[in-house]
């Protein structure tokens, strides 16, 4: 077919017949075979691909890195309208849009014989034509003209970086088409709210929405790195395969083989090739392996306002909108913003006088943070713990050198080696149960023990065949040094849980807390010999039947006592 018996039938028709042989020359990727696929990769216009961009419909497609692409599209008359759009997806482009002047006739001429079709080819691909528009970045950029003349138009694109997608979407009718939803006026994000954890957006409704009542949705994407330009940009980005571009659809040349030696898992190209197996990363193309990226996309509905919540305090995030046309699933980026959260409120560090004994509150997972600054030069530091519930950490560090780091339960004294002018820094932190109380001691000058010294055994023996109507028998251990014991009862109900037993397992209430009244008897006791270092008490006045919880406190000689381990008994009825 020459160019006059071309003209001939619309111009549409001769289009696709002029490029069918490029397509399918260029269209076939490389075989099984590594020394010709070697070849072939080098020989770069063997991956160049052409195709007719359709009317009115956007197309994804991909590019190699330093492969151009090129696509055609028909102008039938002129002075029309024309738009086209070009969305980078993962990587800047250099794109171009040429106006293509059609083959003239050259050989065969007035003698019907079909003009080579290689030479057809040949003289679209190599015709420069008129350069109508270029862009180089990876914004959405587009070209429109309210008036174009007829002809074949050219896109031809270019990604210098590495493999990526992108997107293209051409029409004649712009005006009545509108497939992607508009912003209005002021397309900014705002941020209304700031908080440790939680950022609030707020943006202007597209009119898509409210003048042409088309269904949309908006979508949220919060991210460390940066703003995304389009949401093309931001799902290659979510992408979880290393690979990071879906495969096309192989046509009749194509097989699972040639898109794996290209970065594309075969495993999506259908069940019936699923024998294949991953190829080596040493054939073809370098696999790209992306990092995990910490991002999120949120899709709300028609709602332009959110919070987002759960952000990390004190750090910087990027925030986008994007208005999607729920019928064409085509999208428009807001003008992102960006917002760094509040910082955790500070500790405030509680100060530690020497030789003074401090009592500390620290709430369930939470932190405490003490300082002791000894005014003198000194040669150790003398640290007494008593934790009066549950076990907690302890971590102390001199002039930012970590020295401890342990659990306490307990009293405990640690000995901390000094240094001239040297600051201590104390870390509680509570477990996980419950809250944690303490007191704690810091001194330079340990004279007497602060806290009195305990056996290995805190609890509280009963003897049941000891029980009378009346009284009830214990024991308890004692040390090598002489302390004083004081011993209370209070009668509880039968019913006397372990909630309630919890609350007065309190080591840090003293005997001061106690009414004169639950007072049984005080007494001094020790042994040096610690296998005899053992006290029994009866508790006398006692009513039949009735349980009585028993506490046993050791006081010190600087006056801190530490209760034992509580116990309830209870009296015979009868008798």
């Amino acid at each position: 077919m020459n160019l006059k018996k071309c003209l001939m039938v619309p111009l549409r028709w001769c289009l696709l017949w002029l490029l069918l042989p490029l397509s399918s020359r260029t269209q076939k990727l490389p075989t099984r075979d590594e020394e010709l696929f070697q070849m072939q990769i080098r020989d770069k216009a063997f991956f160049h691909d052409s195709s007719v961009i359709p009317d009115g419909a956007e197309i994804s497609s991909y590019l190699f890195r330093d492969t151009p692409k090129r696509y055609f599209f028909m102008v039938e008359e002129d002075n029309t309208p024309l738009s086209v759009t070009v969305t980078p997806c993962d990587a800047p482009l250099e794109w171009k849009l040429s106006l293509q002047e059609l083959p003239e006739e050259t050989s065969g001429e007035g003698s019907g014989d079909p003009e080579p079709l290689e030479q057809q080819k040949q003289q679209i691909i190599n015709e420069e034509g008129t350069e109508l528009f270029s862009y180089k970045g990876n914004d959405v950029e587009y070209f429109i003209s309210s008036s174009s003349p007829s002809g074949l138009y050219q896109l031809e694109l270019l990604s210098t970086e590495k493999d990526t997608h992108f997107k293209v979407y051409a029409t004649t009718t712009p005006e009545s088409d509108q497939p992607y939803p508009e912003l209005p006026y002021d397309p900014r994000v705002d941020v209304t709210s700031l908080g440790r954890t939680t950022v609030t957006l707020a943006w202007k409704p597209s009119p898509t929405a409210s003048l042409l009542k088309q269904p949309i949705q908006y979508c949220v994407v919060i991210n460390k790195e940066h703003n995304f330009k389009s949401l093309c940009a931001v799902e290659a980005k979510l992408s979880a395969d290393d690979a990071f571009m879906m495969a096309p659809k192989p046509g009749l040349d194509f097989s699972p083989f040639d898109f794996a030696h290209f970065g594309f898992p075969s495993d999506n190209l259908g069940k019936e090739r699923s024998f294949l197996t991953k190829p080596s990363p040493k054939l073809g193309r370098h696999v790209y392996s992306r990092p995990k990226v910490d991002i999120q996309k949120i899709c709300i509905g028609n709602k332009n306002i959110f919070t987002v919540s759960d952000l990390k305090p004190d750090t910087q995030y990027y925030f986008d909108v994007f208005v999607a046309n729920s019928n064409s699933n085509m999208s428009t980026a807001y003008v992102g913003t960006f917002a760094r959260t509040k910082e955790e409120a500070k500790q405030k560090t509680v100060e530690l006088k020497d030789g003074k004994v401090t009592d500390v509150f620290v709430k369930r997972k939470g932190a405490k943070f003490l300082r002791f600054a000894p005014v003198s030069s000194h040669q150790k530091v003398t640290l007494f713990i008593h934790s009066c519930l549950d076990a907690l950490q302890i971590q102390v560090r001199r002039d930012g050198k970590l020295l401890l780091s342990q659990n306490v339960e307990g009293i405990r004294q640690f000995q901390l080696r000094g240094k001239p002018k040297a600051k201590y820094l104390i870390r509680l932190k509570g477990n996980k149960k419950g809250a944690s109380m303490l007191k704690i001691l810091a001194t330079t000058r340990p004279s007497k023990q602060a806290f009195p010294s305990l056996p290995e055994d805190t609890r509280i023996k009963a003897f049941d065949k000891l029980r009378t109507c009346s009284s009830a028998t214990v024991a308890w251990l004692g040390t090598q040094e002489r302390n004083k014991f004081c011993i209370y009862k209070k009668e509880v109900d039968e019913n006397y849980n372990e909630d309630q037993k919890r609350r007065e397992q309190n080591q840090c209430l003293g005997p001061d807390t106690r009414k004169k009244s639950e007072k049984v008897l005080c007494k001094y006791f020790h042994s040096q010999n610690l296998q005899k270092a053992v006290t029994t008490e009866t508790i006398k006045g006692l009513q039949p039947g009735k349980s009585y919880l028993l506490d046993v406190y050791v006081i010190g000689h600087g006056g801190h006592s530490v209760k034992y381990q509580s116990k309830v008994v209870k009296t015979r009825k009868f008798c």
